[in-house]
């Protein structure tokens, strides 16, 4: 039986043979002979495309002059939150790579953020052009109201993971302070931030009023757990042994209190119908002696003001904005070029150390990051891999 992963990849590659072949060829230099990137239009190298355009140039330039004292400072809370964020991106990275170790794989690492496969479609890419918009706009403006000059702006897709860009002119940008560089480097995660401390407040204040829980939703399942052969994910756990399940809290406080080997009996909406099921639980592998379902649950709400239609979409819209705010937003943090906290921890390397001492500390640090991304996204795959 051909794995899900399998179909995937297979799918991948055929789409970007495709594009190759329809858009591949390069401009050719007519003096040099050599072939040369496009400043404007798509440009297709294998599973990498990119669309530059310098028609949004105009636009940046204005909002950068609207207050560059206010963007300068902006930015420079964004160094500050930027070496914040890479401390603890790379803390949480080492805790759960260890975890991954310690359970074989069946503890999750990072989720990969693949719309339609493992986050919703429509929701997922809202807040996917959300998160390039706000990141590479900040870029740009912040560079611009250091006097920085923009080459052009664009879309990006590198194999599956689509993305924006704002192109600044490398060399005036190396040549350029190495606070202003700064700047540049952790305007796009303080974006991120802000519009997901934004977010977090309309949900808060405007959506959540509106809304009313309603059970427990199983976003997913474990492999190997009481609830693979038994749950599905969608259901929307409503009650326990009879005991009513309206909210997380009544979830995490009726499971705390079992143990291993206890038998439950679910009642759980699935595709809208009432129907029981019953499962053993295991043992928490975090929690000794208590017991483990197996599942990935999230808060399930419906609208109490009625029109679900309109108050759904644009509370699930605003969730998955925020939650990929926060978590691409911080990811791009990790040290390891070619994010920017990679470039952030790179560029003070190269001006504070000797390139002596600045080399193997990069180097160490790049091999010690990417030995975390692999452990982290090793459970992310096996499931993919069915």
């Amino acid at each position: 039986m051909v794995s899900t992963l399998a179909v995937i990849l297979a799918g991948i590659v055929g789409f970007w043979i495709v594009l190759y072949a329809l858009f591949g060829k390069k401009e050719i230099d007519p003096e040099t002979g050599e072939p040369i990137e496009k400043e404007e239009g798509l440009s297709v190298n294998m599973f990498i495309a990119m669309w530059r355009t310098k028609r949004l140039l105009g636009f940046i330039d204005r909002v950068s002059r609207i207050n560059p004292r206010f963007w300068k400072v902006y930015a420079d809370v964004g160094i500050i939150l930027g070496y914040m964020g890479m401390v603890y991106v790379f803390y949480a990275l080492a805790k759960t790579a260890v975890q991954t170790l310690q359970t074989k794989g069946q503890q999750a690492g990072v989720q990969l953020v693949i719309p339609g496969v493992t986050i919703p479609l429509w929701y997922g890419l809202i807040g996917l052009v959300v998160v390039m918009v706000v990141h590479e706009l900040s870029h740009g403006i912040v560079a611009r109201a250091d006097k920085l000059p923009l080459k052009s702006v664009g879309l990006v897709l590198l194999a599956v993971i689509p993305g924006a860009f704002v192109e600044p002119d490398e060399e005036e940008l190396a040549k350029a302070p190495l606070r202003s560089r700064l700047r540049v480097y952790g305007a796009g995660s303080m974006a991120n931030i802000t519009t997901a401390i934004i977010t977090a407040l309309l949900i808060t204040y405007a959506i959540n009023p509106l809304l009313i829980p309603s059970g427990v939703e199983v976003k997913g399942i474990i492999p190997g757990s009481p609830a693979e052969k038994v749950l599905q994910k969608g259901d929307v756990i409503i009650g326990i042994n009879g005991q009513e399940i309206k909210t997380m809290e009544d979830f995490m406080e009726f499971m705390d209190k079992t143990k291993p080997g206890e038998t439950l009996e679910l009642e759980v909406l699935r595709d809208g119908e009432k129907t029981s099921v019953k499962l053993t639980l295991a043992e928490h592998p975090d929690r000794p002696g208590k017991g483990f379902v197996g599942i990935q649950p999230a808060q399930h709400v419906e609208s109490k003001v009625g029109s679900a239609k309109v108050v759904l979409p644009i509370f699930f819209a605003l969730y998955w904005i925020y939650l990929l705010n926060v978590g691409i937003g911080l990811m791009n943090l990790f040290p390891l070029v070619p994010l920017d906290g990679g470039r952030m921890l790179d560029d003070v390397l190269k001006e504070y150390l000797p390139e002596k001492i600045a080399r193997p500390v990069r180097y160490t640090t790049i091999g010690v990051g990417l030995l975390l991304l692999a452990l982290n996204l090793w459970p992310a795959l096996m499931n993919l891999a069915g």
